[in-house]
């Protein structure tokens, strides 16, 4: 794989460093890095900020001028498609990035590691993770996310007290023609009202409810490990080889015919043209890691204080004003949201992993 015996790697394809001293392989790559984990945090944090949506909404506007009509209805048939109705699209795409993802860690890694004498649990780890994410994925899309019914809206009425601010009482929804228990609300995609209702998430094809919250938060976190490990294992693989090889002892010779110490940037770029597919695997599984450690270190926090992704999307409004159910004086001073529904940390848990009403309903079945 590396000429141990040979002193020095030429490397005519590389471009001289001191004319392009920082946009090198390495550099792009972090830069790439950076740029997704931003328009992540923009994404997620950012979605709170009227003056941010007030900039995008005024950037579809201005491109609105410039593509054709007929291509602009096309695109929105596309996305009212993706994320308005319910369908198997992303549930497809998550199988077919999960199947290539792990085709390339068997028939690459899998191999090569047992000849560098890999332990086979370190080796296994990442299926069995596989195995236990795709049982709590599974379970994520065919579970009932807490469907409210004629049968079972007097139970949800009385689970949650009503703050009313952001849930207030007697609220019927004109589509299911149902009180809206305190903490529910009516899923447009699914068409139907969920209770403790937190998200849709297209990935599993389903609503994330007080009834399927644990297995997402299951498969999430099986998820992130599963990338982690991955990220891990290849990672090892590669500082494995590069230690066994010496190369990063050796020189090079530039295009100008100066001898060069093999630095990082070098390394990582001889790596990548040496084991392509293995370098760009590690990026993307890094990639996914930090996106979806964060994404989880989110989801785990909001479980520690109990509230919901809805909760926490309209916690920073004053919802009285905007609230057509309930007649205020327009002097009132409004009312800021306040999370009543905290109990401390280990009764928050074990209401979403071990919820009453799920309990209830099987006993009734």
């Amino acid at each position: 794989m590396f000429g141990g015996g040979t002193p020095e790697l030429y490397a005519e394809s590389y471009p001289d460093k001191r004319n392009i001293p920082r946009m090198d392989f390495l550099v792009l790559f972090f830069l790439y890095l950076a740029l997704v984990l931003l328009g992540f945090v923009m994404i997620c944090v950012g979605s709170k900020t009227h003056y941010l949506q007030g900039l995008i909404s005024r950037g579809a506007q201005i491109f609105s001028y410039i593509i054709p009509e007929c291509l602009q209805r096309a695109v929105l048939r596309v996305l009212h498609y993706l994320f308005h109705t319910r369908n198997y699209t992303f549930v497809i795409l998550h199988l077919i990035l999960q199947g290539m993802v792990y085709t390339e860690y068997t028939w690459e890694i899998f191999g090569l590691c047992q000849q560098l004498e890999f332990s086979l649990y370190y080796l296994f780890l990442p299926y069995l993770l596989l195995i236990v994410n795709l049982v709590f994925f599974t379970l994520s899309c065919v579970t009932d996310p807490g469907t409210i019914t004629k049968a079972n809206e007097l139970l949800f009425l009385q689970v949650y007290e009503f703050d009313e601010v952001m849930f207030p009482k007697n609220v019927r929804c004109p589509t299911c023609d149902l009180r809206k228990p305190a903490r529910s609300k009516h899923c447009s995609v699914c068409n139907r009202c969920v209770h403790r209702f937190d998200h849709h998430c297209v990935w599993v094809n389903n609503c994330v409810g007080a009834w399927n919250t644990r297995y997402f938060l299951s498969y999430l976190l099986t998820l992130t490990a599963s990338a982690a490990t991955m990220a891990v294992v290849s990672t090892v693989f590669l500082v494995r080889l590069v230690v066994m090889s010496d190369v990063y002892l050796q020189t090079y010779v530039d295009d100008l015919g100066h001898l060069q110490v093999v630095d990082t940037v070098f390394l990582v770029q001889y790596l990548f043209l040496t084991f392509p597919r293995i370098v760009f695997l590690v990026g993307f599984v890094v990639v996914l890691s930090f996106l979806l450690g964060g994404y989880l270190c989110f989801s785990l926090y909001l479980a520690a204080i109990n509230q919901t992704t809805n909760e926490w999307y309209k916690g920073s409004r004053a919802w009285c004003q905007h609230c057509p159910h309930m007649a205020r004086p327009p002097a009132a001073e409004p009312q800021a949201y306040r999370n009543i529904h905290s109990h401390g940390l280990w009764s928050n848990l074990r209401e979403i992993f071990l919820p009453a009403t799920a309990r209830y309903e099987r006993k009734k079945k």
